[in-house]
């Protein structure tokens, strides 16, 4: 676990720059997906606005193919601190033909959730979208500016970035622009869960391991016993110990062989691993620009 003094260096960094979001922008919103990193960002809000409650909603772009378990938590969560969630679903994208849903072995409707979430920042005419993601993520990932403005059509140039000098967030953005905020950008994957072990809060139980029907495909593990995912015929079910190391669409997120039960374990666990956690995400592994090419479009 990474010590304290750390953990609390991140946490001041991460609690400043939500303030700063509530002080420079009108109509912030915190994208919220249920998993580890957006319920850390909202622990971090809490603390940053308390005993004031967080001043801005939380909202989802549900692609209709989340795990459950991801989905309950998420719901009993906003209802137990009282906070508002939008949900804004890409199934109406496609009924609306917005988007068109892909079909066979690798589909996934990850990729379309960046047309709902533009269609959701222009309906509420947000300014600010809080996330989650965090440099050590993926390489694309690593370019993004704490904050990152996107253009009147949502999109980002990577190529075109304000410097941030001496901790000067600038939220001055013209019309129809808005921005990406990301507070926890300068953590890791390790980082994230020595917080959630420092300040015990719950997360979803399918990030500890848990017995469940899976099958094997191109090295990866995929769960079996859902609508979702794709199978042929020939791809058998097994039952093993897995867990998830990140949460988005199961059609894209596979699991992990892991043992790792409690947080301290898992901490562990993350300690000695040599692969990123999108090391599991297929969507990533379209090509080597793949994450690039979804952020310049709009993607989260």
């Amino acid at each position: 676990m990474k010590s304290t003094a750390i953990i609390n260096s991140l946490e001041n960094e991460a609690i400043y720059i939500l303030r700063e979001v509530a002080a420079q922008f009108e109509r912030p919103v915190l994208l919220f997906s249920g998993g580890k990193d957006s319920i850390t960002l909202v622990r971090l809000a809490q603390k940053a606005f308390y005993p004031g409650k967080i001043p801005f909603p939380l909202m989802h772009i549900d692609t209709g193919h989340n795990f459950p378990e991801t989905i309950e938590f998420r719901d009993r969560l906003v209802k137990e601190l009282g906070l508002e969630l939008i949900v804004r679903n890409v199934q109406e994208s496609i009924d609306k033909g917005k988007v068109v849903e892909e079909k066979g072995k690798y589909a996934s409707r990850n990729m379309l959730q960046t047309g709902t979430l533009l269609d959701a920042i222009e309906e509420f005419k947000f300014d600010a979208c809080i996330g989650g993601a965090r440099r050590d993520e993926e390489k694309a990932r690593a370019k993004e500016r704490i904050f990152s403005v996107r253009d009147d059509f949502g999109q980002w140039d990577e190529k075109n970035q304000r410097p941030e000098l001496f901790d000067m967030l600038n939220g001055q953005i013209d019309l129809g622009q808005n921005v990406r905020v990301f507070p926890i950008s300068n953590w890791t994957e390790l980082d994230v869960w020595s917080y959630i072990a420092k300040e015990g809060f719950e997360i979803p139980s399918i990030y500890f391991a848990h017995q469940r029907k899976v099958f094997f495909r191109d090295g990866m593990i995929w769960s079996f016993d859902d609508d979702v995912v794709y199978r042929e015929e020939d791809e058998v079910c097994q039952e093993l110990t897995v867990r998830f190391r990140t949460v988005g669409d199961m059609s894209c997120t596979a699991a992990v062989l892991s043992d790792a039960a409690d947080l301290a374990s898992v901490v562990q666990e993350i300690r000695d691993s040599s692969i990123s956690e999108r090391g599991a995400r297929i969507d990533d592994k379209r090509s080597d620009s793949a994450m690039e090419k979804r952020k310049q479009q709009g993607y989260f």
